[in-house]
């Protein structure tokens, strides 16, 4: 019986195909991939039309007849307004740190296992937060109304209109409104702490006052800071109200000049400049704040202003593309 198969020599080189790439295109790097971006028409539509709505506004007010934005631009570097925009910083940092320090203690006494302490500090909270800033204002303003005369024994004693002055009335009004908000921000603080760390510290032998100030504080700033910058820039808004206790701050500055100037809205366009001017740079060192302090718990640190816009601009020039 025959084979069906012929074989093939052991010698025999198998055929070639013509389709198979040679051995030097096969050592050759792959070709890079062009990855072409995907185009949201949406978007482009939508900031288009956010565009033209912001430009109609702007011509708006910038061909308005009744507004002279002359005066706008003489009245920025008035010595006036300057000196009302320092108070403002003034009692808004002086406000700030009375804030701090007391919501820093209002919080302690808020987790402390004294039933009298905490209670304190929790309607010293319910009563400041449950009530209006600019109503707290006026009662400071108004003290004289029910106590006439500021006796302090041997200590002190005077007239209390001499002691409750528009620049005291405005910096109890803001500072102990704001320790009411800070003591809530603080104790979220220190409850973000692990108890871990408070039972170690313990069995160290170390006290209570010394594991908060080494232990759970230092590490509750992470949670801590973040907000309080946000509440200082708040701050710089919230200052405006002391308007009501006749405190020569910005506002009341450029609203004594607008008065006697009849440029009403002209200095009060001056006055949003200047409260921009100061919220903006204390945003700045507000971002980097946070950037530290999220450093030992985000893998990749937010993008700084600068970062940003340089990622847009690669953006719209590879769309452009």
């Amino acid at each position: 019986m025959t084979d069906k198969f012929e074989k093939e020599p052991a010698d025999a080189t198998p055929p070639v195909s013509k389709e198979a790439p040679a051995a030097s295109d096969a050592s050759l790097p792959p070709e890079a991939i062009k990855a072409v971006p995907v185009r949201h028409w949406g978007r482009y539509v939508s900031a288009v039309v956010v565009l033209a709505l912001v430009g109609l506004l702007i011509n708006a007010f910038a061909t308005a007849d009744k507004i002279q934005w002359s005066a706008v631009g003489d009245y920025v570097f008035d010595e006036t307004v300057l000196q009302g925009a320092g108070r403002t910083l003034l009692i808004s940092v002086l406000a700030m740190v009375m804030g701090v320090v007391l919501g820093v203690i209002l919080a302690v006494m808020r987790l402390s296992k004294n039933p009298v302490t905490s209670w304190v500090a929790w309607v010293y909270i319910w009563f400041f937060r449950g009530t209006p800033v600019y109503v707290q204002l006026l009662l400071w303003f108004n003290l004289a109304l029910i106590f006439p005369t500021l006796n302090l024994g041997p200590i002190y004693k005077d007239e209390m209109v001499d002691v409750m002055t528009p620049f005291m009335a405005a910096l109890l009004g803001l500072g102990l409104n704001e320790a009411a908000y800070m003591a809530e921000i603080c104790r979220a603080g220190l409850l973000a702490v692990d108890e871990g760390q408070t039972e170690a510290s313990h069995a160290l032998g170390m006290s209570h006052a010394k594991t908060l100030r080494r232990i759970v504080i230092p590490q509750a700033m992470r949670v801590i800071v973040p907000p309080t910058g946000n509440e200082f820039i708040n701050m710089l808004k919230t200052s405006s109200l002391v308007y009501a206790v006749t405190y020569n701050e910005l506002l009341r500055a450029t609203s004594t000049i607008g008065s006697t100037s009849y440029a009403v809205m002209e200095m009060l366009f001056v006055a949003c400049i200047w409260y921009l001017v100061m919220t903006s740079v204390f945003s700045v060192f507000q971002f980097y704040l946070e950037r530290r302090y999220a450093r030992g718990t985000s893998r990749s640190l937010p993008a700084t202003p600068w970062q940003k816009v340089k990622a847009n601009m690669i953006s719209l020039s590879s769309w452009r593309r």
